[in-house]
Order: C-alpha cells, then structure tokens, then sequence
C-alpha cells in the first residue's frame, strides 16, 4: 500500500470540518458527533462515556483488546472576570499560550451562540519600550466593544464561558496542513483513517479494535484515565503531536531533533513498552515506512502515560506526528507525516497477534 494513496479528497473534506469545529476541552462533544458520523461506516458499534470520549469498536465480541488512540480536546480560555467597563480577564483551559493572545480575534461560546470578540493589546506608540512589557496572563483580556459589565452579560458571556480562536484550516505549499487545534483533532483523524483503511482492504482483524478518541487529554490526560477502566484493553498504541525542533529558538540538546516531513515519531520512555515499540519499528522496516525516535524523560506528557499506568498495566506505545508551532493557531504538520502515521498504525495492527501478551518472560 503506497503511503501516496491513503488520504482521498473525502478524508481532507472530513479533515477541514473536523479541524475548523471547536471542541476546547471539556466541551467535546460537538467534535465527536462529526468523528462518529464519519467513522460511522468502519466500525460495528460505539461506545461513549459520561465526559464524552467516543470509541468505535471492530470485533466487539473479541476477548483480546486493541486500542488505537488520538485525543480530541483542544486549548482554549475561559472567561474569569468582566470588570465594570466591560473587559474580560481569563484563565487557561489547557495550555493556552499568553504570548499569542495579543490582537487575537476570539469566539466566546455562550447558550446565546457565539459572541465575537479581540484579544486588545496597547498601542506600540504607548509602551516603555526601553522596557517592554511582555504579555502574561495577568495582562491580556478580552474586548467585546462593549462599555460596561451589563452589557457584556446581556450578550450572554458570563464567568465559566468557554473561549476559542477562529483560526481554521488552510494547505500551504501544497503539502503542510496548518490549522489551530492540530494537537490533537489530527490525531482522531488518523485513527479514523485506519478503520477506513481496514474496512476498504477488507482487513479482518483476530482481535477487538477500539478507536478511541479521548477528551480532556490537555488537563492531564483524564479522559484517557477513565475510559481506559472501561475498556480495560490488553495492547494500546496511542498518537499524539511532538516538537519539530529544528524551528527557530529550541535546543535539541534538550527537545531532541524530530522534524516534520521526516516521518512519524517513536517514543522511548518508561510507560513505553519496549516489546511492542520493537514490533513497530520493525514494522516500519518492513514496509520502508520512515520513522524518527525520540526519548522521553520519565514521562510522555500524553495519553500514553494513562493508559500504560491503568489496569494493572497495559502493554502501551507512543507513534507522534512532527508538528510545528504546538499551542498556537498555525499549527503544521506535513502530509506525508500524516499517511505514514495512518500506515503504520495500520501495518503494525495486521502484524500484531492475537493474545499476544509482549512479556519479558516469555520462556
């Protein structure tokens, strides 16, 4: 299967709707209607849970358990204080980066619908500039054009609202997907796309496959940690965003160098398994997929952690995609990245046996 002929004009129309609808972390659920919707035809059942993560099943008879895994929540802002003339300070929800905010436009989501706003900033002409003043979260807030709390609060924003950007997606260069939210809707779209790929290939699998797009990842991987005892899964490869770090301003003495273009990303740390990562590298050898590795001290900071560390312990791999400008609005990735991620997910679970148990003590 050439990595040339995965994503078809319908995966990129299914791609941009996913990507431009916001789904800001605890508030998923509208994201996961159209992933559902779209993963509709590959799969036997669904199930969801009570915060909101969606899994498609293939074989959900099957005793031996195999979850592929992207997380579905994306950073955003709430509104945490309206001052009298009718500004707004906010808070994170995940990790929202202050230092884009300034002249940001935003989508403030109310019951009314959504109501539009600008993240201000002071005019360059007004700031010390033998001492700038750098944004922080102390510091920026939201302009409604609006003159007083009252009229903030008849249109409907109240403290607690939830806050995105507009941002959507764009293709430049004719290869690298840009959009906010990247990190991590791409994710569920990749695992989407094996079940697509498994269901065209008439692929049958020995096992139970449970797509699993997790909410709430971006507060500390908690959608994961729930639905993970509700599986309860034997095998879980996970995928996530990494750093292309050989941008401006990183130090690969300290992030590693990982690049986009250059392949997905195998993770070496602790919550990795080291029998299934194996199983996936020579998987990638085997097919001539490219890969790059990266080590992860003590932690993986994804959804990897969550579901290694569940259950007694499940056998658990990280496959990322290189992705620049992480938590910003113009996030890329490059499309190759993206087949070869989709293919090797796919050509690691037609590798994989049934009741394979990747113990080190195998006699």
């Amino acid at each position: 299967m050439s990595s040339k002929s995965i994503l078809n004009d319908t995966s990129i129309a299914f791609l941009e709707e996913y990507l431009n609808n916001p789904s800001p972390t605890g508030y998923e659920s509208g994201g996961q209607k159209i992933w559902m919707e779209y993963l509709k035809p590959y799969v036997d059942t669904f199930i969801t849970d009570t915060y909101g993560t969606a899994v498609g099943i293939i074989n959900p008879e099957a005793p031996y358990k195999v979850v592929i895994e992207g997380h579905s929540d994306e950073i955003s802002w709430y509104v945490n204080y309206i001052t009298e003339n009718g500004l707004i300070y906010v808070i994170r929800n995940g990790g929202s980066d202050h230092m884009i905010a300034p002249s940001k436009r935003v989508n403030i989501h109310t019951k009314n619908g959504i109501v539009k706003g600008v993240f201000g900033w002071p005019a360059i002409h007004t700031r010390n500039r033998s001492k700038e003043e750098p944004a922080k979260i102390e510091n920026i807030f939201i302009d409604l054009g609006c003159s007083t709390k009252e009229e903030v609060e008849n249109l409907g924003v109240h403290v607690g609202c939830v806050i995105t950007y507009p941002d959507e997606f764009i293709i430049l260069n004719e290869n690298k997907f840009v959009c906010r939210a990247i990190d991590n809707r791409i994710g569920g779209f990749m695992i989407a796309e094996v079940a697509r790929l498994l269901h065209e290939n008439k692929k049958k699998l020995p096992f139970g496959l449970y797509i699993t797009n997790s909410v709430q990842e971006e507060v500390g991987l908690r959608g994961a940690e729930m639905i993970t005892k509700t599986i309860r899964p034997n095998v879980a490869i996970v995928t996530d965003v990494c750093h292309d770090s050989t941008t401006p301003m990183i130090d690969k003495r300290i992030e590693g160098e990982t690049q986009i273009g250059k392949g997905p990303v195998i993770t070496y740390a602790p919550a990795v398994q080291n029998n299934l990562r194996e199983l996936i590298i020579d998987t990638a050898n085997k097919k001539e997929i490219p890969f790059q590795r990266l080590a992860s001290s003590r932690v993986t900071g994804t959804d990897t952690d969550a579901f290694a560390y569940s259950n007694g312990g499940v056998a658990s791999a990280l496959i990322s995609l290189p992705l620049r400008y992480m938590h910003t609005t113009v996030e890329m990735v490059h499309r190759d990245d993206v087949e070869n991620v989709i293919k090797l997910i796919y050509e690691t679970l037609l590798t994989m046996e049934n009741e394979e148990t990747f113990s080190y003590f195998k006699a």
